[in-house]
């Protein structure tokens, strides 16, 4: 008893030099038994999930055994009984209704071609045609100059010029062209090279060029003619550009806007002749 009267309190550990016992923190105990608690509750959780899913994996097991079902009965009534050798015949025997096989008369119903008639073919198609139409068969013209008599156009090196043609007969060929129904416009024209190529502006200037078939091809190659006050001659005016007429300026045909001058009439009035092939 005395030595409890002695023992100072123990929030002032500090009157007498006394201090708690801290080697072991308070609430250790508590802390063990929870966790212990813990652990066992988690154990037994496991055990439960595990009896649990052997239970449904025996469960699966028995549903997945293949049983016997009779095609034939209605409501899909499950046969308990076990399949013999003679089984699938005596089971058809007593079927209520008909297999769902199709029966050869049901299969006959369908046409089918007699062996003695062949299924028509196909007309032959002509072959393609090529992307440049032949000009019709026309006699060949040549387009001479007014104010240089002596110059035709000719087709040299892919464009059209203005000029002096030999006797040889391939300068001859390269000035004969063939005059068609406009590709754009049928009342205007189209020019045609010996090779089946079209006179078309490009750039404003004349050149001869394969026929593409686009709707920009036939505007550029389609030239409309107009009639001036000197006799026998014409201009040709674009279908797409209407305003500008073909004329040569240093011997090159192009495609230049009107102009009321008496040079301008000049280098756009042309004469169409006999070709020179």
């Amino acid at each position: 008893m005395s030595e409890q009267k002695s023992r100072p309190p123990q929030d002032r550990p500090w009157e007498s030099g006394w201090a708690p016992d801290t080697t072991r923190a308070p609430g250790t105990r508590r802390l063990w038994l929870a966790g212990t608690l813990a652990l066992a509750t988690i154990t037994a959780c496991v055990t439960a999930i595990t009896v649990m899913d052997q239970e449904s994996g025996e469960q699966d097991n028995r549903a997945a055994e293949p049983t016997t079902l009779s095609s034939s009965a209605p409501g899909g009534l499950i046969s308990f009984a076990t399949p013999s050798e003679g089984g699938a015949e005596k089971a058809g025997a007593y079927r209520a209704e008909p297999s769902p096989t199709p029966s050869t008369s049901a299969s006959s119903a369908s046409p089918s071609p007699k062996p003695g008639k062949k299924a028509p073919k196909p007309p032959k198609t002509s072959p393609t045609p090529s992307k440049q139409p032949k000009p019709p068969s026309t006699h060949g013209i040549s387009i001479r100059s007014v104010n240089f008599s002596d110059r035709y156009w000719r087709v040299r090196d892919g464009y059209v010029r203005l000029d002096q043609i030999g006797s040889g007969p391939e300068q001859r060929e390269d000035a004969t062209f063939q005059r068609v129904a406009g590709l754009s416009d049928s009342s205007c024209y189209s020019f045609t090279t010996a090779d089946g190529r079209y006179l078309r502006h490009r750039s404003f200037v004349l050149v001869a060029n394969t026929n593409d078939g686009s709707s920009l091809f036939r505007q550029d190659a389609t030239f409309c003619p107009r009639v001036w006050s000197r006799s026998g001659t014409l201009t040709l005016e674009s279908v797409n550009y209407p305003g500008r007429f073909l004329r040569h300026r240093n011997f090159q045909l192009r495609l230049d806007p009107f102009e009321n001058s008496h040079q301008f009439y000049a280098d756009a009035s042309f004469q169409i002749v006999s070709g020179l092939d």
